[in-house]
């Protein structure tokens, strides 16, 4: 892939986190599938609404109110150009991919599952696109089916193509790109094939949209959600992107205030999508600052972005080749800014916290992805995920801090 033209020691001036020490030495933050960092952007954006326009929004008639809903409904906006969605109604604030995910599960799949049916999901999953979806079948006595992956933590394409033709299959739910390995699912097919069967689709995006240029429209995703925290923004906002038609079934899943047209002792009427998925006071703030890691994103340039990242994971991934006793954990071809590694003789909890000692952040454990370690019949992997604000000399430290981990542990 032809060399980006990012100019990364400048966009790094923008982080100002990038600048501190940890134990003496330079930060190397290498635990961006996790969460990533925030820019000046987003940190003055989130700052400016509540010393500028701090007030509940969509009820109040004075001007900080007025302010503070042209600028959380502004940031709807923001987000479905972002990722192509066609109206703004379709972007449901949540506070995360978590929080989306169960959303769907309870409010538009649960009413559709009888005993019997199925869901499927594929064996890259993180718990949170696991977990809800056992609760329902649970609950209803519908099946779980999971399409395998293969050696290099790749979807087994014949596997996933037999399992969606299943009789009795009702929904879909698999990751853009695991959290886990890094590997980007061929998503505009999975989603093809299982509309060719009527099996509506929800895609987890935590992980592809801070590093992949994202459109729902084009994927045809039925639901497609995402975190804030992961794409340079805030904790606790995220958004469900949602087909019109879809969020218009869709019964409410929480009540409260802003979800209700009326109500009364007898009967309650409930608001238009996307408010009656909305209930309680929203994280105004969290919205307008997922909105300007929107804004940033675009004006680096998501190309640019992707094409550097992709540069950085060949380097790292050869580097890390070249670490004796180092054993990469997937290796598929479509991969995404995520290294997974085991190291022999060494626990990757120890890896984490002797790399933690030269400042170098790392995530070490299953990453909420147990059954993809089970799969590789290991425990946990030491996992250095990539955004594009990372450098080749942060690589060469996370090399040059794996050879004081071997000199440990022999």
């Amino acid at each position: 892939m032809k060399t980006m033209t990012l100019d990364v020691q400048k966009l790094r001036q923008d982080f100002p986190i990038l600048g501190i020490k940890v134990h003496g030495k330079p930060l190397v933050y290498l635990d961006n599938a996790a969460t990533s960092q925030k820019p000046k952007a987003v940190l003055d954006a989130e700052r400016s609404y509540y010393e500028t326009m701090n007030a509940n929004v969509h009820r109040g008639v004075h001007t900080l109110s007025e302010r503070a809903t042209e600028a959380y409904e502004g940031a709807r906006a923001r987000m479905a150009r972002f990722v192509g969605a066609q109206k703004a109604e379709q972007v449901v604030w949540t506070r995360g991919t978590t929080e989306a995910v169960n959303l769907v599960a309870w409010s538009f799949v649960r009413p559709r599952l009888k005993a019997g049916d199925a869901i499927l999901v594929t064996q890259l999953e993180h718990h949170s696109n696991i977990v809800p979806w056992q609760l329902l079948c649970e609950e209803t006595g519908a099946r779980l089916l999971v399409a395998p992956i293969d050696d290099t933590g790749t979807v087994i394409a014949e596997d996933f193509a037999r399992l969606v033709a299943q009789p009795g299959v009702k929904f879909a739910a698999f990751a853009h790109v695991s959290n886990a390995l890094g590997t980007i699912l061929p998503l505009k097919d999975m989603i093809a094939q299982a509309h060719a069967h009527g099996v509506p689709v929800l895609v987890d995006g935590a992980q592809a949209v801070p590093h992949l240029a994202v459109d729902v429209t084009a994927l045809d995703a039925d639901f497609y959600c995402f975190s804030g925290h992961k794409m340079f923004a805030p904790t606790g906002i995220g958004a469900l992107i949602g087909k019109p038609s879809l969020l218009e079934e869709m019964r409410p899943w929480q009540g409260g205030g802003d979800m209700i047209a009326s109500v009364s002792f007898e009967k309650t009427t409930y608001n238009r999508v996307p408010f009656k998925f909305e209930a309680g006071t929203p994280n105004i703030a969290g919205a307008v600052g997922i909105a300007a890691a929107a804004d940033y994103l675009t004006q680096v340039g998501l190309d640019a972005v992707a094409a550097y990242e992709h540069e950085l994971l060949e380097y790292g991934t050869r580097a890390l080749q070249q670490v004796p006793g180092l054993t990469l954990i997937g290796t598929a071809s479509a991969k995404a800014s995520v290294l997974s590694f085991t190291l022999e003789h060494a626990h990757p909890h120890d890896i984490g916290t002797i790399l933690d000692a030269e400042g170098i952040a790392i995530r070490t454990g299953h990453h909420c992805a147990q059954p993809v370690m089970e799969r590789f019949g290991i425990p946990a992997t030491a996992r250095a995920s990539l955004a594009f604000y990372n450098t080749r000399e942060e690589i060469d430290a996370l090399v040059e801090g794996l050879a004081k981990v071997r000199a440990v542990f022999g």
